[in-house]
């Protein structure tokens, strides 16, 4: 009886059925990797603007050795499951909405979604071109109170740190304003 009432409701689904689910389910996923990557975005944007406004501004104040010590910490303290993923999650998604949203019929988000990408690339080049080498620099200068010179280490690093810190700060922040008003065209 059961296979006979399968077969009497799959006799029924039409061609139409099939592409009405597939589109359901294509929507489904566009409007889950683009609400993900907003939140993954929102996530990285206001770490890097809380460092701009708050954390580096705070630490600029302490002296050279508290300076040199209190980032060396930071650095390994952010190295988790929550950086990784608004760190990665913001590329992966992002790039999964862009494609999921190319053969879109409705493409009003796409270009929003492309410069978004576009965006959080230009921020993690300057985060590996220029804040990764400096993070490095700083952990190989040692211990803090091992550290002969904390101001000269401080120096190598604390201006230019800051200076493009304030750039990843506005390209992920308009990056994320890019996802925001996708999800408003989506």
């Amino acid at each position: 009886m059961p296979v006979r009432a399968a077969r009497r409701l799959t006799e029924n689904i039409t061609a139409e059925d099939f592409t009405a689910q597939e589109d359901t389910m294509t929507e489904l996923f566009q409007n889950l990797s683009l609400l993900a990557a907003t939140i993954a975005l929102g996530m990285m944007a206001g770490l890097f603007t809380a460092f701009s406004y708050a954390i580096m501004p705070g630490l600029a104040r302490t002296g050279d050795r508290t300076f040199v010590h209190a980032m060396q910490r930071i650095n390994v303290a952010i190295l988790n499951g929550w950086f990784g993923f608004g760190f990665a999650g913001s590329l992966i998604f992002t790039a999964i909405a862009a494609v999921l949203h190319l053969g879109a019929g409705d493409r009003d988000a796409l270009p929003w979604i492309i410069a978004a990408l576009v965006l959080y690339v230009a921020t993690l080049a300057i985060t590996f071109r220029v804040n990764v080498p400096l993070n490095n620099e700083l952990d190989r200068a040692g211990e803090p109170g091992a550290v002969t010179d904390p101001g000269a280490v401080r120096r190598r690093f604390e201006a230019t740190w800051v200076r493009w810190n304030h750039v990843r700060s506005v390209t992920s922040t308009l990056a994320l304003g890019c996802l925001a008003w996708a999800l408003l065209q989506h």
